[in-house]
């Protein structure tokens, strides 16, 4: 896969405030550590793109450091990062969550 940029769509911007918010919660500085860690995932998808699973619709990568998945895709030679989301929830509102992520972007 020739990818050459990677873009985190709004969806997926919240979603990384509210894990920095919560991880921040439990403890002053990992908040930041979950963003830096987060973005590192994120940003190795120029590289890795398209290995992984697909999971309702999206390829999922899961995080190296916190408990939480990466869910994008691919058009033309852009991966477009539409959430970031807790492992530990319920499937249910995981599924839900992502049927309302944009399935393409332009």
């Amino acid at each position: 896969m020739n990818v050459k940029e990677v873009l985190i769509l709004d969806s997926a911007v919240e979603d990384l405030k509210l894990g920095r918010h919560f991880y921040e919660q439990q403890e002053s500085g990992i908040g930041d550590y979950f963003w830096d860690s987060l973005l590192v995932d994120i940003e190795s998808l120029i590289i890795f793109a398209g290995v992984h699973s697909q999971y309702s619709g999206y390829y999922r990568a899961l995080s190296k450091r916190f408990p939480y998945s990466v869910y994008y895709t691919i058009k033309e030679n852009t991966v477009y990062v539409v959430a970031v989301l807790p492992m530990k929830k319920d499937p249910i509102w995981i599924n839900k969550r992502l049927s309302q992520s944009p399935q393409n972007s332009s």
